[in-house]
């Protein structure tokens, strides 16, 4: 399969809302198999980075339905159709959405896929969720992303109030925010997959990307990972032009979870699930079958 056209529109399937101990609603999309006995592996659910939304995940779940999958995308707290509710959103409240997600939609037997925040997500989930890790997670799959080592750390709340109106700026303009959003692409990016990356960016609030972004300096999360429940199929992807997250950081989260793979693609960005689709269907495809539990 290689995807060529650029189409981020939702799969069919049932819309609903998540709602949260805090009062945050999360729009949920849930395709596929509906008797879990009736789906060709494991439910796969999608967690989107810092100003996505849940559609970046489109091309590669519409793959996984074709194949049998039961797949589940969410828009994580204050993006795209979701409300921030009252806490702020720092890591461990966005591992604590996705326990809440996994809980209300009874999954079990789920391959858990972050991109970028989304696997910030993820990983908080794993470490402050133990329990239900171990009931409900056949394997994880981390995408351009981080456990530590991201943001400005105490300096981010500052660093964002004078950088981030300077970025929205930035961003605004079509020709400035194209070139922006450029540096998050690797070697000869698509223009469609720029200019997808902008409008999302633009469609999240300013006060959600600040928020957001100043939770993630104080995250540090690699002494929990060596104590994750095994054994725990894990894949971890960065893109070797990744500015980022880059490899260092994802080489990082692999060498500290026992058994985990780590791949770096060549010539790619950060946007992995635009740029490089096929190669993340196929770490999901591999974490898929290497945590199938007897029958």
């Amino acid at each position: 399969m290689s995807v060529v056209a650029l189409d981020l529109t939702l799969p069919e399937g049932e819309e609903s809302s998540v709602v949260t101990d805090d009062g945050a609603a999360l729009g949920v999309t849930v395709a596929g198999p509906v008797d879990g006995a009736d789906a060709k592996g494991p439910t796969v659910v999608f967690a989107h980075g810092w100003t996505n939304n849940r559609s970046v995940w489109a091309p590669a779940a519409k793959e996984l339905l074709v194949e049998g999958h039961r797949v589940v995308l969410y828009d994580q707290r204050g993006h795209g159709s979701s409300t921030t509710g009252d806490d702020a959103p720092h890591v461990e409240r966005l591992g604590a959405d996705l326990a809440c997600v996994l809980d209300q939609l009874e999954l079990t037997d789920v391959v858990l896929v972050g991109h970028s925040m989304g696997g910030f997500t993820t990983l908080a989930f794993a470490c402050g969720h133990p329990d239900e890790l171990a009931a409900r997670v056949r394997g994880l799959v981390l995408v351009s992303t981080a456990a530590h080592g991201v943001g400005f750390g105490r300096f981010g709340p500052a660093m964002s109030s004078v950088l981030g109106p300077v970025l929205d700026w930035a961003v605004a303009s079509p020709r400035v925010g194209s070139a922006v959003m450029r540096r998050m692409m690797g070697r000869k990016p698509n223009g469609t997959h720029i200019s997808s990356t902008r409008e999302m960016y633009l469609a999240t609030p300013r006060h959600v990307r600040a928020d957001c972004f100043n939770g993630f300096g104080s995250m540090d999360l690699r002494a929990d990972l060596a104590s994750l429940p095994l054994p725990l199929p894990t894949a971890v992807l960065v893109g070797r032009r990744d500015r980022l997250t880059p490899p260092r950081l994802g080489r990082t989260i692999a060498s500290a979870i026992p058994g985990a793979t780590f791949e770096v693609l060549p010539e790619a960005g950060h946007m992995l699930p635009l740029e490089r689709p096929d190669e993340v269907l196929a770490a999901i495809r591999r974490v898929a079958l290497a945590g199938e539990r007897p029958s």
